[in-house]
């Protein structure tokens, strides 16, 4: 893994300079949190917090997977990381409900698409990374390389 760089996309508008503040993050979309994203992000977090002001959602995909993360301790991880675990299924990243960012908040996010209003307001920033990279950003408020925590 040293050898790759992460990446960040923002499809609906190209920014020079990252914002300097997130205030909302998104781990797990429609197509599930796999159980990896979950084994990596709770790896990162773990004996760390989220910074203050900002909120990492945690979706799982399916009940079989929250129930793995669980018996794995990565919901456990998460949660004492300051995370919130949505019940599992589809719902945050096509904007109808359990976190509907609000004008002008940025998030990074899991999910595999972020055209304008895909999380249900067409007024909010969208970023997708990886879970490494959704979980060291929580960790310092800011979009933030994750190599550092691994």
């Amino acid at each position: 893994m040293e050898n790759y760089t992460p990446m960040l996309v923002q499809y609906h508008s190209i920014k020079k300079k990252y914002p300097d503040c997130l205030l909302f993050f998104r781990l797990g979309d429609f197509y599930e949190m796999f159980y990896e994203d979950a084994k990596i992000a709770s790896k990162i977090l773990k004996g760390r917090k989220v910074k203050n002001g900002v909120r990492l959602i945690c979706t799982p995909g399916s009940r079989k997977i929250y129930l793995e993360c669980l018996k794995n301790g990565y919901i456990d991880a998460l949660l004492e990381a300051g995370a919130i675990i949505t019940n599992p299924g589809c719902g945050p990243c096509v904007g109808t409900h359990q976190g509907i960012p609000s004008d002008n908040e940025n998030v990074i996010s899991t999910a595999n698409r972020n055209f304008k209003g895909r999380m249900g307001n067409q007024n909010a920033f969208i970023y997708l990374s990886s879970p490494a990279t959704v979980a060291a950003s929580a960790i310092e408020g800011k979009i933030t390389d994750p190599r550092k925590y691994l």
